[in-house]
């Protein structure tokens, strides 16, 4: 609270002089109040709305101040310590994913699960099922090569042997248009780039680990993936140097369903591991349940197809997701793009959901909330998209709401936190904002976000949004540490 100001009346018998150096004194007295006030509160001159280093870092940057949002809060306080550019729509990039997961948590609860079921329309005789085996989904983001592999276990134990007829896929859970793999950025390989599925497996990826084979100067590639052993490729040769940008000097391409490597492989890399989404969804589900029905003693004689589970259908097996506090935290932690539009889309509770149902389903809580957040542009939730806006203002205000709900500890925990985990391990080490930064990273071309919860050196919480698009956001990483450096030495 300011200090209340006492305002001595002068009387007429004072000359111009006296006016002139009582004047000057009250002037005096309150610019050191000022000082004082500024020191009592820890708070250091601003420029231009930004702390010095912070400004300074942007300058060495080349990013322009109009380029950048920036709002600091107190959990507690009333007023922000910093706004600047604060109401600016700006694409936040997988910030985004803040507003995704939090809603999911509100609206699905923390321990919401989804089910992915194994059933069949005709009888199971001596092990054998003359007829179709039926996989239906619900859209579960985390149906990993490990949990597929305790799935089919399953049937096995239920004693299913022979499957004479088809595998049969229901994505029926979602309505969902084409996607276009190469549509975002050019690159239909990258995992990120997979589409969301209702009956998603190993988030549609294949795993591989390069190897330096120094002896016979050549690159190893080792599939991690059952089922791929005989479709692939391997054209890499050794390289020198160091290890730097390692996968922007590999080229893979798909020619028909093989995969080709080709490129340069430092070998002072060592050991990396290398996800691909190459195939398409029904063919990589076709080789990953053959190859693990096989390795668990089953025959199969049939294919992949899609359809619907027909009505009388029996269950045979069951598989549940971990609950969806486990799953934010592994879509916050490592911002996983894929997971979080299966949790976007599972927030219309319409079957089959759709992406626009999603949209009014956030957009209906977050009314419900008393949360206006004006500029707000929504697209699949994840932040990997080129339309999706929303501004520093609004994400401190969702943050705040989120620190006043029953649902914050599991917000804040799958956070990323500053030089020990997640997308923030290597940040900020060796300084005392390590471990006191639980932050939510985005980046995509021409866009830097960072979004979160940090604890000053006195214990207060504060809510930092620092957001950039600019054609030089890459350079714009030194900025947004200064800020929390800033904030734990002020």
């Amino acid at each position: 609270m300011m200090p209340k100001f006492a305002i001595i009346p002068l009387t007429l018998r004072m000359t111009k002089t006296d006016i002139h150096t009582s004047t000057r004194r009250l002037l005096i007295a309150l610019s050191r109040l000022i000082v004082l006030c500024g020191l009592a509160t820890g708070q250091p001159a601003l420029a231009e709305g930004l702390p010095a280093p912070v400004a300074s870092a942007l300058k060495e940057a080349g990013i322009p101040l109009k380029s950048v949002a920036v709002l600091v809060h107190g959990t507690d306080e009333a007023a922000p310590l910093i706004s600047h550019n604060a109401r600016a729509p700006m694409n936040p990039a997988s910030v985004m994913k803040l507003l995704t997961t939090y809603a999911a948590l509100e609206i699905l609860g923390p321990a919401h699960t989804w089910k992915t079921e194994a059933l069949a329309d005709r009888p199971l005789v001596d092990g054998r099922l003359n007829g179709d085996l039926y996989l239906r989904g619900s859209g579960d983001p985390r149906l990993a090569l490990e949990q597929f592999w305790l799935f089919l276990r399953q049937l096995r134990a239920r004693g299913v042997r022979e499957i004479e007829g088809d595998l049969v896929l229901d994505r029926g859970a979602f309505s969902l248009p084409p996607h276009d793999p190469a549509e975002f950025d050019s690159e239909p390989l990258r995992p990120y780039n997979a589409g969301p599925d209702a009956l998603m497996i190993n988030l549609k990826s294949l795993s591989f680990t390069l190897r330096p084979d120094n002896e016979n100067a050549r690159i190893e590639v080792w599939p991690e993936t059952p089922g791929v052993d005989r479709l692939m490729r391997n054209l890499l040769t050794p390289g020198s140097g160091s290890c730097g940008d390692w996968r922007e000097r590999l080229k893979i391409e798909l020619e028909g369903e093989i995969i080709v490597f080709r490129g340069v492989y430092p070998t002072s890399c060592g050991d990396k591991a290398l996800n691909l989404s190459p195939w398409a969804a029904d063919f990589q589900t076709e080789r990953l349940f053959r190859a693990l029905w096989q390795e668990l003693g089953g025959t199969w004689r049939g294919q992949v197809r899609n359809g619907f589970v027909p009505a009388g259908a029996r269950v045979l097996a069951v598989h549940e997701s971990p609950a969806l506090g486990e799953i934010v935290r592994e879509i916050n932690k490592f911002s996983n793009n894929v997971m979080a539009r299966q949790v976007f889309l599972t927030l219309d509770a319409a079957r089959p959901a759709t992406p626009e149902g999603a949209r009014r389903a956030v957009r209906a809580w977050l009314s419900g909330k008393g949360l206006v957040l004006p500029e707000l542009a929504l697209d699949n939730g994840s932040g990997l998209s080129r339309k999706e806006r929303v501004s520093a203002e609004s994400l401190a205000r969702l943050l705040l709401a989120a620190w006043q709900s029953p649902v914050m500890p599991e917000l804040i925990s799958s956070l990323p936190l500053a030089g020990i985990d997640g997308t923030l391990q290597k940040r900020l080490t060796g300084h005392q904002a390590a471990g006191r930064a639980h932050m939510k990273t985005g980046y995509l071309g021409n866009v830097r976000a960072l979004a979160g919860y940090a604890i000053d050196n006195t214990g207060k919480r504060w809510i930092v949004v620092f957001l950039i698009n600019d054609p030089r956001s890459l350079s714009g990483k030194p900025a947004m540490d200064a800020l929390l450096r800033w904030l734990m030495e002020r």
